[in-house]
């Protein structure tokens, strides 16, 4: 990578007058700085380490000591937007085939293997930096707009969906599946039957793209997180109790899983803990409905009510293991 392209295209000011003008790699841990690297420097205190190693080059865009006139100190006025502009020139040759998806269908592509000329991308600047930079031309790219910008790539299409069912449940709970895809029996998947239709179009783009997969675990599935619990809500073993708390994160899916929740479990006593900021957002009516306005409202909410199933929306499942003091605190408080 050349200096006078880094400049360029990351609208940065090289401080100093270096004879380098050429880096062998970009490099974001400075234990693995070697001679000729380009360390993007997050933060100022590993720029030590990163030179001691032999780095050529140094981004950054805090106030940092200028303390080697050899290197190449390149000052950006934000390190997240000048990498992607740089990973966005740089990726043109690669001609990449980019899909977009919403996040639970990529979530759900990285507990399936797949061959290194497909890749599915989604955290930080430097963790989509490190994937997406050594693939090999016309490599296939998943990745979701609503945890990544897609001014990334210079052009992306749609996932390819299915037109028909293709994955068979051959039984079910509410957190667990047992299916048929392609005469390939996958038995007591830790995956609830709300996923299967995302999962039935991600399995379809792979088939209509070629691309060889094998599924691996979903046991750890980021979204509707059931959480077994005994009256005192305190965590028990999967499937033993009554008692579950579903947590989920992404507010957008509250609506589907209320109206599965709905159907698949009208036996039993259910809940929904709500922000309070989704009340005007609700499109279904639905009874059982809690509002909340603070996080730390939800526990005691919990600990007042009778239910089979609670669905909080927006709160981390860590709210059901405070310490002692905070949950007297809440009792007082609720």
């Amino acid at each position: 990578m050349r200096l006078e392209n880094i400049l360029a295209l990351s609208k940065g000011t090289l401080l100093g007058e270096p004879s380098i003008s050429i880096f062998e790699c970009v490099v974001f841990d400075p234990s693995k700085v070697k001679r000729g690297s380009f360390f993007v420097a997050y933060s100022p205190e590993d720029i030590p380490e990163a030179l001691l190693n032999g780095a050529y080059g140094i981004m950054f865009d805090k106030p940092t000591q200028i303390s080697d006139s050899e290197v190449a100190w390149v000052k950006v006025d934000n390190i997240d937007s000048a990498l992607q502009k740089l990973l966005r020139f740089y990726l043109l040759e690669k001609e990449l085939l980019v899909y977009a998806c919403d996040p639970i269908t990529l979530h759900l592509s990285t507990m399936i293997s797949t061959p290194a000329n497909f890749t599915n991308i989604e955290g930080s600047m430097s963790n989509i930096w490190e994937k997406l930079w050594p693939l090999e031309k016309k490599s296939i790219v998943l990745f979701s707009p609503a945890l990544t910008d897609a001014d990334i790539f210079i052009e992306h299409s749609q996932l390819i969906r299915a037109q028909e069912k293709t994955i068979t449940i051959i039984e079910q709970t509410l957190f667990e599946t047992s299916f048929i895809h392609n005469d390939t029996f996958y038995e007591r998947q830790m995956l609830s039957p709300f996923f299967i239709p995302y999962l039935e179009h991600l399995l379809f783009f792979y088939t209509f793209l070629r691309i060889p997969f094998q599924i691996r675990s979903f046991s750890k599935m980021g979204h509707f997180i059931p959480v077994f619990t005994n009256s005192r809500l305190e965590s028990k073993e999967f499937g033993s109790s009554d008692r579950v708390v579903i947590f989920e994160p992404l507010l957008e899916l509250i609506d589907e899983q209320i109206d599965f929740l709905d159907s698949q479990a009208s036996w039993a006593k259910i809940i929904y803990l709500l922000p309070d900021t989704m009340r005007s957002n609700l499109t279904i009516g639905v009874e059982n409905i809690i509002f909340y306005r603070y996080s730390e409202e939800v526990l005691a909410i919990l600990q007042s009510k009778i239910f089979h199933f609670a669905l909080v929306a927006g709160v981390d499942k860590g709210i059901l293991n405070p310490s002692r003091s905070a949950m007297k605190q809440l009792e007082l408080d609720f």
